[in-house]
């Protein structure tokens, strides 16, 4: 990762700490925009848009986040909660699914 990215990231992780979330947003898409494979960058922009209410766009990047990192648990849990507050339940159960085979020391993708 570049500073830079890394400098961006750390400031969108201190707006989130204080709640300017819309701020946290805006740099969180910076980072993914300046690496697209940046997994951490696409799990904390979920997050923040799912606690903002902006489930569709929060599934989006949970699904990437899941796409870079298959057999992360937390990113299965986190889309498993934005399909649930999108009233997606079949959805949510199949992620939950996959967090849980993870949380007993499983594997979703292997490696």
């Amino acid at each position: 990762m570049s500073e830079e990215l890394d400098d961006l990231f750390d400031d969108a992780n201190g707006d989130l700490a204080v709640g300017d979330l819309e701020s946290a947003i805006g740099k969180y898409r910076r980072c993914v925009e300046m690496d697209p494979a940046f997994f951490d960058g696409w799990h904390a922009l979920g997050m923040a848009l799912m606690k903002t209410g902006h489930i569709k766009e929060a599934i989006g990047a949970g699904l990437q986040a899941t796409t870079l990192r298959p057999n992360d648990l937390l990113a299965w849990t986190a889309l498993s909660q934005m399909y649930v507050q999108d009233g997606q339940i079949g959805e949510a159960e199949d992620a939950k699914g996959k967090a849980r085979i993870l949380s007993l020391g499983g594997r979703v993708v292997k490696e």
